[in-house]
């Protein structure tokens, strides 16, 4: 018989915690239902001597909070500052037209959800620090590459390939086993590790800022290598799984779908996610060729943006468990960031884009944090969460891939749009 922490640990978590309130309240009210039960084991197997309840807290489980947040400012934080790379690949790169560079951001987004799928399962088996190495060796060595590059299929491959597949290889395992230390304040813990989003979204564009003009684009990323190798070494050093590994359950659940609320929900999240990302890739460059901004202050923007998103994960995920559960909670959120998208077209001054970039980056990062404990939701066996929160994982993916180099494509296509220049004089 499994536990809740055991099966709880078998999800590939993306931003935050994947377990909800109303999964730990199943096997809560399965316990209560018989008083004389034997407590519930938190061993995977019958057989096997119970292992103590998570600790809920002290210097270990802290210490894999700091973990998640270290993994998360080396991969969503270095993937959600992937406007300044726009801006520039788009400046640098003649050929390549923004919808083809905005390629580049998404093969990395896309690997980071599809490969995450199965490395949460690699956690389960015993293999964290594996994954965590040999993740990081990739994030590393696609960093520097990229800083050495100089014709498209180069940022293709080390950009948008390497880094891509040493996200996905770290973030869903390292975040995934936060969850066996806690259970009262899972969703606080996983929300601080999650927040790295943000603050990797205020370091690199910050050093690109600081540094671009005066080193170039190649010393700047990689002086944002050094950043990601210090990272890496010191939760490396840190990183401490709880559980042994053990065998788990089929990767694909494929009945799953034949579930109405969970196909609705995964077609749901797939159109969010199809746009989620355009305005993060997007923002630097809408900054400054159609409000005349300069460099400099394009990529404030887009870490303005990153910041916003800091305080939004962990609020909205503590709203989430404790008056309104993820679903009610994401789908105003969702109605949200499309208004704001039909209200992007009215921003014609820096004050007013900086109030979108606010209000978006505050948005869109609650829903990139509730996305997981939202799927999770909808699963009563919580013997299959694993498996049917990688599938939503995997569907979600092919949206990322897609969805920005779309929307490149659709202002190319308006006879250059955000591309070409709408002022020649300063900028309101």
């Amino acid at each position: 018989m499994y536990s809740a922490i055991d099966i709880e640990k078998h999800a590939p978590v993306g931003h935050s915690a994947l377990t909800s309130s109303t999964s730990l309240q199943v096997i809560e009210n399965k316990h209560n239902a018989n008083a004389n039960s034997p407590p519930l084991s938190l061993a995977t197997p019958a057989c096997e001597s119970p292992l103590s309840p998570p600790p809920d807290g002290g210097l270990r489980a802290w210490t894999q909070v700091l973990v998640a947040h270290l993994v998360a400012i080396n991969a969503w934080g270095y993937l959600n500052s992937f406007g300044l790379f726009q801006s520039h690949y788009t400046e640098t790169l003649s050929s390549a037209s923004p919808a083809s560079i905005s390629f580049v951001g998404s093969l990395q987004i896309f690997l980071s959800f599809l490969i995450g799928s199965v490395s949460g399962r690699a956690l389960d088996a015993g293999y964290l620090r594996h994954c965590l190495a040999l993740g990081s060796a990739l994030q590393v060595l696609g960093i520097f590459m990229t800083s050495v590059s100089t014709e498209y299929w180069h940022f293709l491959l080390a950009h948008g390939l390497c880094k891509g597949l040493g996200d996905g290889l770290v973030f869903c395992p390292a975040t995934a086993v936060v969850s066996t230390y806690f259970v009262r304040r899972r969703a606080f813990a996983l929300g601080v590790g999650a927040a790295g989003t943000a603050t990797g979204g205020l370091i690199f564009p910050i050093i690109a800022q600081q540094l671009m003009p005066r080193v170039g684009f190649g010393w700047t990323v990689r002086v944002m290598g050094v950043v990601v190798v210090v990272n890496s070494v010191v939760l490396l050093l840190l990183s401490r799984a709880r559980l042994e590994g053990r065998r788990t359950g089929p990767l694909f659940e494929w009945g799953a779908f034949r579930e109405r609320s969970y196909t609705l929900f995964c077609v749901g999240m797939f159109l969010n996610w199809w746009a989620l990302y355009f305005a993060f890739f997007y923002i630097s460059l809408f900054a400054k060729t159609r409000l005349g901004i300069d460099s400099s202050t394009s990529l404030t923007l887009l870490l303005v943006m990153n910041a916003a998103g800091g305080p939004s994960r962990i609020l909205f995920g503590l709203l989430s468990d404790k008056w309104l559960g993820p679903m009610q909670t994401i789908a105003p959120l969702a109605f949200c960031t499309a208004v704001l998208f039909y209200s992007w077209a009215a921003v014609d001054s820096l004050s007013s884009l900086f109030a979108f970039c606010v209000i978006y980056g505050f948005v869109a990062s609650a829903i990139a944090g509730l996305f997981p404990p939202a799927c999770a939701s909808l699963t009563a066996d919580l013997k299959s969460i694993g498996a049917r929160t990688g599938m939503c994982f995997a569907v979600v993916s092919f949206a990322t891939l897609t969805g920005a180099p779309i929307g490149g494509a659709l202002v190319q296509l308006n006879k250059g749009g955000i591309c070409m220049p709408r002022y020649s004089g300063a900028p309101r």
